[in-house]
């Protein structure tokens, strides 16, 4: 459950200020009596009885309030030009462009791993105003009874700049270098470094059944929508996870496992650019080194 809190406007500019975040004022220009309207019903949502609500992260989050209130003091739907950045943009889309923008890689990387397809969907003018410069836009872009809803617009704090930082080194570096690593031990220095390979199998395959138990639990665990219909189960299989643990055992079933891993993987990375979902990049060397060890576990006993 999340809530909605008041603050007064110097206390709201000194704690922008000091975080050096930006902050862009639009007027309104709708009348007198629907501002009273909207002023009214601000007050009203803030009250003890009303200000809790269950978080939806497209759908009813602290913006898109924003934007049914004026709404509904308005008494009718905006009528907004376009303001996607172009055709079937999705709601993964816009997310993407905030976090390129401020070099966010790793979180990128965990948001589409536990997101999963009603993040695909393509939206609509109003649906992308979910994300607080859609909804910026939005205004600046919309009419109301055939007016503009923005009479004026300035900017308050200016450091919207500062929202673009280099985004260092990326998990698709990382996993590239870790695939390329374990592909030159297993291939030419299985013999040498066949321990080390051994414990890297056990924690690697151990850390990806952890990741699909924790996409199912936040797919049936919880009520956060967009967890849904995650597609990323499809490479973090939950049976890696008990599998791992017998990996130092010379049980024949495990060899079958893994041969049985080694051509799903293949077929899955056949599937990968065709499947309902987009998946991060990032994921590729993971998938690669999955087929290369899986390659081996199936041959790991003569």
């Amino acid at each position: 459950m999340y809530f909605v809190s008041i603050d007064s406007l110097p206390s709201f500019l000194y704690e922008y200020e000091y975080y050096k975040r930006g902050i862009t004022e639009q007027v309104i220009n709708i009348s007198c009596e629907d501002k009273a309207k909207l002023v009214a019903a601000l007050f009203d949502n803030a009250k003890e009885e009303n200000k809790y609500y269950r978080y939806d992260f497209n759908y009813d989050n602290c913006t898109t309030r924003l934007r049914d209130m004026l709404e509904k003091a308005a008494g009718k739907q905006l009528e907004t030009k376009n303001i996607l950045p172009k055709p079937r943009t999705t709601f993964r889309n816009l997310i993407h462009v905030y976090l390129d923008r401020g070099g966010q890689q790793w979180s990128k990387l965990g948001i589409d791993m536990l997101l999963g397809n009603p993040m695909d969907k393509k939206v609509t003018n109003r649906e992308a105003m979910f994300l607080p410069d859609y909804l910026l836009m939005g205004f600046d872009s919309s009419t109301l009874n055939g007016q503009s809803v923005v009479q004026e617009k300035k900017i308050l704090l200016n450091y919207f700049e500062s929202y673009k930082t280099k985004s260092g080194i990326t998990p698709f570096i990382v996993f590239g270098i870790l695939f390329l690593l374990i592909t030159i031990l297993s291939i030419f220095f299985f013999k040498r470094w066949n321990l080390f390979l051994k414990i890297f199998d056990f924690f690697f395959f151990v850390s990806v059944g952890l990741i699909g138990i924790l996409i199912l639990f936040m797919w049936f665990g919880t009520e956060h929508a967009m967890c849904k219909n995650n597609f990323n189960l499809l490479w973090a299989l939950p049976t890696h996870l008990p599998v791992a643990f017998m990996l130092f055992s010379k049980r024949q079933w495990v060899n079958s496992y893994f041969r049985f891993i080694f051509f799903y993987t293949i077929a899955l990375l056949l599937a990968w650019f065709f499947l309902p979902q987009q998946f991060n990049t990032a994921l590729l060397p993971v998938l690669g080194i999955i087929l290369i060890r899986s390659f081996f576990l199936s041959k790991r006993i003569k």
